[in-house]
């Protein structure tokens, strides 16, 4: 793509805004002046060099304090990163929408400039995390063990697969065990060389053992480590009733590591999407459920309503009386979500990471 740059402008003179296109190997750089002119895009190298070369060559247009950057969460979070550390405020940026796509064409080029133009006109204002912290290490904890727990179900579904085809002597020896004596069990099997399908039985279950006790390990290693990140961000919150280090993460992946860039509770309970969608016409008012928003984040939300409700009084107590005024016990846990992503949210924004 050839550049398309201006001569080196005084950098003390009026702001410019940066816009940035991300892909897996470049991206994509545009400048546009606060009156909307178009001073310059080019491309740079997805690497360290390259994030200081771009952020260069945009301080020639004139001082950079607002950036629009297209993927913060993918492509360009270590982008993200990197203009966060040179004080630039980096706002996520939505893809261009489809009719202005069609009037002006797709480039690279032309997607960077839009990133740029939706800050300067004020469509995009959400502020990007800054992945830079504890959640950043809890999203890859997460991601590991996510990945840990889906294989150590599939072997225990496959150990019990060849259990079931496996020779009626060597299952009846394994009738009747829980699955944590029949994993052990399985584990001491014999692990010579098959011979015939009773060894070849025998031989995969015990190799299916070890591997279910080897995820097993890395699961608890990872919970602990989940743990230690919670409460090196927000100590207070694996104390709150309900919560554990599950659905602590999700709610802390979901507003990131810089929780103050939701500007209210309310901001915070439409991205869980417990916050109810006016859905009102004529004489008939109501408001219909919210679909939209983290849904990892809304069954976090759920699944504390549930153990809430399940042993704490006070709220018992409160989805009782909403049903006796009228209300059926799903739209009662509607408003219990929305109540207690108030309280985690104050409780999130409230408590100081620690520094130890």
């Amino acid at each position: 793509m050839p550049d398309r740059t201006a001569v080196s402008h005084d950098p003390h003179a009026a702001e410019v805004i940066l816009g940035v296109d991300t892909h897996k190997d470049v991206h994509v750089a545009a400048v546009v002046t606060t009156m909307g002119a178009l001073a310059g895009t080019r491309t740079f190298p997805m690497t360290t060099s390259g994030y200081q070369q771009l952020l260069r060559w945009a301080r020639t247009f004139g001082p950079v304090r607002r950036a629009g950057v297209e993927c913060t969460g993918s492509y360009g979070v270590a982008l993200t990163r990197h203009l966060h550390q040179d004080g630039v405020e980096v706002i996520e940026v939505n893809q261009p929408d489809h009719g202005e796509r069609r009037r002006r064409g797709k480039t690279d080029a032309i997607d960077a400039e839009a990133a740029a133009r939706a800050v300067l006109a004020g469509r995009a204002t959400t502020l990007a995390k800054s992945s830079d912290g504890p959640v950043e290490m809890l999203r890859m904890f997460r991601l590991a063990k996510d990945s840990a727990t889906k294989s150590r179900t599939q072997a225990i579904n496959q150990l019990k697969a060849v259990l079931v085809r496996a020779d009626p002597a060597l299952r009846d020896a394994f009738s009747g065990l829980s699955l944590a004596k029949l994993i052990r069990r399985c584990g001491e099997l014999p692990t010579g060389t098959p011979t015939d399908p009773a060894s070849a039985a025998a031989y995969t279950l015990q190799l299916l053992a070890t591997r279910v006790a080897q995820l097993t390990t890395q699961i608890e290693e990872l919970t602990a480590h989940i743990s230690e990140a919670i409460s090196a961000h927000t100590p207070a919150l694996l104390q709150q009733y309900g919560v554990g280090p599950d659905t602590a993460g999700a709610l802390l992946l979901a507003i990131g590591d810089n929780p103050e860039r939701m500007t209210s509770e309310a901001a915070f309970a439409a991205l869980c999407g417990v916050s109810p969608i006016e859905a009102s016409s004529g004489k008939t008012q109501r408001r219909r459920l919210n679909r939209g928003g983290d849904r990892r984040a809304n069954s976090a939300l759920y699944t504390i309503t549930i153990a809430r409700l399940r042993w704490d009084q006070r709220t018992r107590a409160y989805v009782e009386r909403r049903t006796n005024e009228g209300k059926t016990r799903r739209e009662a846990i509607r408003c219990l979500k929305r109540y207690i992503a108030r309280e985690l949210f104050q409780l999130i924004t409230r408590t100081q990471p620690s520094t130890a």
